[in-house]
């Protein structure tokens, strides 16, 4: 077999200058243009990441937004029940203050009522007292509405302090009452039982009270000594309604 050396070193040429043509014009080309597509792709896969990094913020924000509503919203729904159970428990004490002040107020009118259904009750019982007395003692003799009553009014006087009888010698200072006027004897009678209790001599007044049924009273500027049947009815009232009023 014969070697043609110029067909092979014109092919070898030949090969040599396409390989330079290809390096020239189409493998730099193209690695240019695949490093220029890599460079792309590294662009558009650190753009990717960035994006996704900045979802990812923007995610754990609204997430965040959202969990932030919900605990507002949390507490703000257990302030308003705690607002509701405040304004619940303010009513429920007035309502209870109120059914307590108006219990009072019914239990203490409800006790004025007695008190005043009582006084009333006394009252007509005392003027029935005093109308009874007043028939019964018409049937006595007129002088046991006086004389019985002086020995009582002279214990009461001596029972007083010597400064208390003292004022009633004064001059115009002491008054006795009587049921009827005296006559001249009672008026001594009297006189002398009341100036032996005192110790000196008295000046006083005189009225006649037909209120006071039998009996007599002695008073002055301070003090009331009273010994009559009407001052004795008046305290059996006083003590009756003091009586029902502790029981009720």
């Amino acid at each position: 077999m014969q070697i043609d050396w110029w067909t092979l070193g014109l092919q070898t040429v030949n090969a040599l200058v396409l390989i330079w043509l290809l390096s020239r014009f189409l493998f730099r080309p193209m690695a240019s243009i695949l490093a220029d597509r890599k460079a792309a792709a590294a662009k558009l896969m650190d753009e990717a990441a960035s994006a996704e990094s900045s979802a990812r913020a923007l995610q754990q924000k609204a997430q965040a937004a959202l969990d932030n509503i919900a605990s507002d919203r949390t507490a703000s729904i257990r302030a308003a029940a705690a607002e509701a159970d405040e304004a619940r428990n303010a009513l429920l004490e007035a309502t209870r203050s109120d059914a307590a002040r108006l219990r009072a107020e019914a239990e203490a009118e409800i006790l004025r009522r007695k008190k005043a259904e009582w006084r009333a009750q006394a009252e007509r019982a005392n003027l029935l007292a005093v109308d009874i007395a007043r028939r019964l003692l018409e049937r006595l003799p007129q002088t046991t509405l006086v004389s019985g009553f002086v020995e009582g009014l002279v214990g009461a006087i001596a029972a007083l302090p010597d400064e208390i009888r003292a004022d009633f010698c004064r001059p115009g200072a002491a008054i006795l009452t009587a049921p009827r006027p005296l006559t001249t004897e009672e008026e001594a009678l009297c006189r002398t039982a009341l100036e032996k209790a005192l110790g000196r001599p008295l000046e006083f007044g005189f009225r006649a009270d037909p209120a006071l049924l039998a009996g007599l009273e002695l008073e002055d500027q301070h003090t009331s000594i009273r010994n009559s049947l009407r001052a004795d009815l008046d305290r059996i009232k006083t003590t009756l309604l003091a009586e029902q009023e502790s029981a009720g």
